[in-house]
């Protein structure tokens, strides 16, 4: 696998930029767009809060683990969440791809879509992966859809994985995509986008 590096991905939908200081304010704005931070299922910094959750991020780039980004709506320019690879094991290689969150006007828009293609595209023919995981939260029920729609296979259930940001115990469903799946899952990604989204 190639370095670790922060990097730009874009299509004629989104950019998905390597995250910074300089998008906390953006942040906390798509935050506040749907109150996000008080769904107990996703990990959203609540007001004031962004600054940390960026902070924590470029620490896990400095120690090699994650690879985080923004999310910016292209149309628009604005930054409407932010997404990351993370777990990146540099051996096999594989990587997960998770902490991802949108503005509330941004969901079940085209916009998963096409930040999902980028993501997959860099990790399987930039990265070289042999494969890319996706965890969810058992209780979000709309994000394990939104993985499978993706093509992504369910995997099964770590009973107690982890604590929610509440404190109770959350059992995490996971899923994944093979390197060898890969070129199919592509296929129907492009699909799907030309189906969901607005001309570019």
């Amino acid at each position: 696998m190639p370095p670790l590096a922060p990097i730009c991905l874009q299509d004629d939908y989104v950019v998905l930029e390597p995250l910074n200081l300089d998008h906390v304010p953006a942040l906390e704005a798509a935050a506040a767009d749907g109150e996000l931070w008080n769904l107990r299922v996703t990990s959203v910094p609540p007001p004031g809060q962004a600054q940390t959750y960026v902070e924590k991020a470029l620490r896990g780039l400095a120690d090699g683990h994650m690879l985080p980004f923004a999310v910016r709506e292209k149309r628009s320019g604005d930054i409407v969440g932010t997404t990351r690879f993370y777990e990146i094991d540099a051996e096999l290689p594989r990587v997960a791809i998770g902490y991802t969150w949108y503005a509330k006007r941004w969901q079940k828009s085209h916009l998963n879509t096409a930040c999902k293609r980028l993501l997959l595209e860099h990790a399987f023919e930039g990265m070289g992966c042999v494969a890319v995981a996706f965890h969810t939260d058992e209780l979000n029920e709309d994000s394990q859809r939104a993985i499978e729609r993706l093509g992504a296979q369910r995997e099964g259930v770590l009973r107690a994985q982890k604590r929610r940001t509440d404190g109770s115990l959350r059992n995490t469903v996971c899923f994944s995509i093979l390197a060898e799946e890969w070129p199919n899952v592509s296929n129907w990604l492009g699909m799907r986008l030309d189906r969901l989204a607005p001309n570019a």
